[in-house]
């Protein structure tokens, strides 16, 4: 099943799509993670349907992402990527934050903040936890998400380099587009391989397979359970493949007028147009 957020006055909901290709709509977003197993049921039964619903273009799209939901990141999480920025493959996952409030999706645009050359595109797998994780075990670990989707991780990379911390530059407006989640049973376990694309104006830019990951999905979620309980709706975004524009040289950034778009097997593609930062 494929489930996608849209505001309802100044709510987020959540919906399922139909086989008609329609939304039809299920909970508020909190309370649709806070009981996952009634949702998902419910859903199920409306996934079929052939009438009712809107379509997606009809309505104003959000991330199906709860506002108190952790949104924890992961670096330097392939092998080919580590490579090209000339980094030694790490030995335990290095971890980052987002904000909620710098999530987006598809169709967004996304602008560049004054002070940076461009953005740098990344696609990434996200991971969206379906129930509590504590101290959990690599095989618990992975049985607990709820779903994936494609994440564009767009980076401001001079505010990423002031300090050892990446936080100010993985958090600028909008700069974390988000697609549909699709449930775990139809993507399977991403070890066993899920293409991931990039492409800027319609050139391919990355080109990777989550194959190539050093930590696996289970195992970085087991890790942080070891620290903070994971809970339902935290989304996990799992690390980019190489190909990123600022190891090229000379380095290559979105600006303004440019259009990204990343797509992962199996949960589609999530594109944005790159605008220039608003003056007023």
């Amino acid at each position: 099943m494929r489930f996608v957020g849209f505001l309802d006055g100044r709510q987020v909901r959540v919906g399922v799509l139909t086989a008609a290709d329609r939304v039809a709509p299920l909970a508020e977003v909190g309370e649709f993670y806070a009981d996952l197993p009634r949702w998902s049921a419910r859903a199920r039964e409306l996934a079929g349907g052939t009438a009712g619903g809107l379509t997606p273009a009809e309505l104003t799209l959000a991330p199906a992402v709860p506002d108190a939901a952790r949104v924890v990141c992961v670096g330097l999480n392939y092998r080919a990527h580590a490579a090209e920025g000339g980094f030694p493959i790490p030995e335990t996952p290095a971890i980052f934050g987002r904000w909620t409030a710098s999530l987006a999706v598809g169709g967004t645009p996304v602008p560049v903040p004054p002070d940076e050359a461009g953005l740098d595109w990344e696609v990434e797998l996200a991971a969206v936890v379906g129930t509590s994780l504590r101290c959990a075990d690599e095989e618990t670990a992975l049985a607990g998400v709820f779903g994936y989707a494609t994440f564009n991780d767009l980076s401001a990379r001079r505010a990423q380099r002031l300090t050892a911390q990446w936080t100010l530059g993985k958090n600028s407006d909008h700069s974390g587009p988000i697609g549909p989640v699709v449930t775990a049973d139809e993507v399977g376990d991403p070890a066993d391989g899920l293409r991931l694309v990039t492409r800027v104006n319609g050139e391919v830019v990355q080109d990777g397979d989550t194959r190539d990951m050093i930590f696996s999905v289970g195992r970085v979620l087991a890790h942080l359970s070891r620290t903070m309980t994971l809970r339902p709706g935290d989304v996990v975004v799992t690390g980019t493949p190489a190909g990123v524009g600022h190891a090229r040289t000379p380095a290559w950034f979105l600006r303004p007028g440019d259009v990204v778009e990343v797509e992962i097997d199996r949960l589609g593609a999530v594109r944005n147009p790159i605008v220039a930062w608003p003056e007023d």
